[in-house]
């Protein structure tokens, strides 16, 4: 299929270019696709699963869950008030390091 480019405007030329980048990307995606299928069936065939070869997502360990925290300090003041000393300080923390108490002293 050969296209006389000569001819076209420039709208014209400019759709050409668009359809052209666009299949140009969906070849791209289909030839991946064969090569990702490609790969899996080769692993399959040795008898390893994809993440004894790459590891697990895109770090290579597998990805850590928000689990809780101990909590490290205490509000003196109204014991159910627990801070982990991870993130912002919370107020009664702040109250009391300005009333002169050192982390130590809230400390569990």
């Amino acid at each position: 299929m050969a296209v006389d480019i000569k001819n076209l405007n420039h709208n014209q030329l400019n759709d050409l270019i668009s359809k052209a980048q666009v299949r140009q990307q969906e070849l791209r995606k289909e030839k991946v696709a064969k090569l990702r299928e490609k790969i899996h069936a080769l692993i399959k065939a040795e008898g390893y699963a994809f993440e004894d070869i790459f590891g697990h997502g895109r770090s290579g360990k597998p990805r850590r869950t928000g689990g809780t925290v101990a909590p490290k300090y205490r509000n003196p003041a109204n014991p159910e008030q627990t801070w982990s000393g991870r993130g912002k300080r919370p107020r009664w923390f702040n109250d009391a390091l300005k009333a002169g108490k050192k982390e130590k002293d809230l400390a569990i």
